[in-house]
């Protein structure tokens, strides 16, 4: 049986039209990391990481990412003072 044959066409009328709105930066950042085939315990660790930012910084919106070398210079340093994280690798 042909699933494609049997569905009726969708009636355009009846679908409302609205605006393409962006999708959120982590959906975004899902959506690429998936498509290059990382595996979901990374894309959570990379998610996870980018929302401890976004909170470090109190962003709210995609305009707060401007300055962003400086964001990331005051993240870690306070990861590497505060957090008892070194900078280089962690055996």
């Amino acid at each position: 049986m042909n699933l494609l044959a049997s569905t009726s066409p969708v009636n355009t009328e009846t679908v409302k039209s609205s605006p393409a709105k962006p999708k959120k930066l982590l959906d975004q950042v899902r959506d690429e990391l998936r498509l290059r085939r990382y595996s979901l315990r990374t894309e959570k660790a990379y998610t996870d990481w980018i929302k401890r930012f976004v909170k470090f910084h109190g962003m709210k919106s995609r305009a707060d990412l401007a300055d962003g070398r400086a964001k990331i210079e005051a993240f870690l340093t306070h990861l590497a003072v505060a957090g008892n994280k070194g900078v280089g690798p962690q055996y």
